[in-house]
């Protein structure tokens, strides 16, 4: 009966063994390889929330316009007060409550006070202003996401760190990445567009007016006041010298059409057989852009990307829910990225780069390959300083190492866990550990020996008193070692890894499958009076 249930040990430390080396192999396919190790990029990115409390002000500028408006109540002038809030002036004052009402009826996300005669104060209220910030760093993880999964990098690192809406930090780490800086122009850039309608100054036709290099020119053009509905927004051009040329345009505040409007982009052709972004819009967009193209026959439209215009066309003929992205000076790979960004849909707000770290793929091959050095040289000391201290029996401990390292590698494999340099070190330590629960053992088997116990007697008090002790050291380590992962970020979390798996395994393979070996080998000579230890 002894013999069955040692027998039974075995058949499930073989097994154990068995489906390790399956789920391990090949190491190379199987073992996940973090950003020091693979190459890649490592990106910390701080959502500006701000912009997206403002963008939030600005939309809902023009419906308060309007809905006022249906009352004959609309303000002769709207302006933005601080991060979330607006003045409105030039309310009729006589109607001023009951234009405060309407927009506490209609508008509930504000607050209204008086600020005088025909004017109001609107205050985004502060659980709003916390929503909309936490919509716009949620929203920014989702569209990098999909950024970067479109690209095709694999097994890529996209999460929010911190708790909360002010929670506005962005971990990206892409491993393997060939062209670092096509990515990060990929991830961070808001890839907002727009269509404005461009604003000729007083005194001009649409043939006459040339937009001139200096915005403050534009300003003059408007006897040196721009009208409230109109912004300056830059175009990168070349001049007729074929030298880059940076020149201005005066569109309107308001966009009729923004890229939230888009069905679809894709690359496409020009008329010339030059790269362009072919774009299509939804149902609505596509019926107020034809009312829009129709009611400004022989006007300029700009197409506005990133508050900067790409080109600003003649509208020649009525147009619907399709069109083409042109005069952006494109190349292939630019008009592909750009397309990508908008099928996507922008980012909220801006986006600030806090951290960034790129690594070769050269410098991560030569990290392996001294990490690996390194644990090889540490564990064959080990090794040889067990053969040699504790003879025969230190056979068991290396057999309880070696066992102990395919676990750890084979738990990393299926729960595709990254090994990092950090995690290498962490394997490090773990052979350290590994040997020691043995020690402890058989420094515990040397006792009993010399109080005159037999050898099977020696064995299983050594194994049943050291236990106590292997699993308060492992347990102890181990709680340290989960404060690390849910603590720590990058490295330090990277280290916790394989440290926790590792001490898991030791637990196995000190106390289950080194004992079994001694059993084992008790088993096939009961009479063994000696124990070379």
């Amino acid at each position: 009966m002894d013999f069955l249930n040692i027998r039974t040990r075995l058949l499930l430390v073989f097994g154990v063994l068995a489906v390790c080396i399956f789920v391990v192999y090949p190491p190379r396919d199987t073992i996940r390889l973090g950003l020091d190790l693979k190459g890649g990029i490592h990106m910390i990115l701080r959502v500006k929330t701000d912009d997206a409390v403002k963008a939030e002000i600005d939309l809902s500028q023009e419906r308060i316009r309007s809905a006022l408006g249906e009352k004959g109540l609309a303000p002769g002038e709207v302006s933005a007060s601080g991060t979330g809030g607006a003045i409105l002036s030039g309310i009729d004052a006589a109607r001023a409550g009951e234009a405060r009402e309407i927009i506490r009826t209609q508008f509930p996300q504000f607050q209204v006070a008086s600020e005088g005669p025909g004017r109001l104060r609107l205050q985004l209220r502060p659980d709003q202003e916390a929503a909309t910030r936490d919509a716009a760093v949620r929203q920014a993880l989702e569209t990098i996401r999909t950024r970067v999964d479109r690209f095709g990098v694999a097994e890529p690192t996209i999460q929010r760190q911190g708790i909360g809406p002010r929670a506005e930090r962005i971990l990206i780490q892409l491993p393997g990445v060939e062209d670092p800086e096509r990515v990060k122009d990929l991830i961070g850039s808001p890839a907002f567009l727009e269509w404005k309608l461009v604003k000729i100054p007083p005194g001009f036709t649409v043939e006459q007016f040339r937009p001139p290099d200096t915005s403050e020119a534009v300003t003059q053009l408007f006897q040196g006041r721009l009208p409230e509905d109109v912004v300056v927004l830059p175009q990168e051009t070349t001049g007729t010298d074929g030298r880059p040329l940076r020149v201005y345009w005066p569109v309107t505040r308001s966009s009729p059409i923004t890229g939230n409007d888009l069905k679809n982009a894709r690359r496409d052709q020009d008329r010339f057989g030059g790269p362009a972004v072919n774009f299509l819009l939804t149902a609505d967009a596509g019926r107020r852009f034809q009312e829009l193209t129709r009611k400004n026959q022989g006007q300029l439209l700009a197409i506005v990307l990133d508050q900067k215009i790409i080109s600003a066309p003649r509208i020649n003929a009525t147009i619907a829910d399709q069109g083409i992205i042109e005069g952006g000076n494109f190349t292939l790979e630019s008009a592909e990225d750009l397309a990508l960004k908008l099928r996507s849909g922008a980012l909220p707000a801006g986006m600030e780069v806090l951290e960034e770290r790129t690594v070769g793929p050269s410098l991560g091959a030569d990290s392996i390959r001294k990490g690996i050095v390194a644990s090889l040289i540490g564990s064959l000391i080990v090794i040889l300083f067990m053969l040699v201290y504790y003879r025969l029996s230190g056979i068991n401990a290396v057999l309880a190492l070696l066992a102990n390292i395919l676990i750890l590698l084979a738990a990393m494999a299926y729960f595709e866990s990254t090994l990092t340099l950090p995690g290498i070190a962490g394997i490090a330590l773990t052979v350290g550990m590994a040997v020691d629960a043995n020690v402890l053992v058989f420094e515990r088997i040397r006792e009993e020996l010399r109080l005159g116990r037999t050898v099977k007697a020696a064995i299983h008090a050594g194994f049943d008193r050291a236990l106590t002790t292997i699993v308060d050291s492992n347990l102890t380590t181990l709680i340290a070692g989960l404060f690390l992962y849910a603590y720590g970020t990058g490295p330090v979390k990277g280290f916790a890894v394989t440290l926790n798996v590792g001490i898991c395994a030791n637990l196995f393979t000190a106390v289950f499958l080194s004992r079994a070996v001694f059993d084992a080998v008790l088993a096939l000579n009961p009479r063994v009076e000696r124990l070379s230890i």
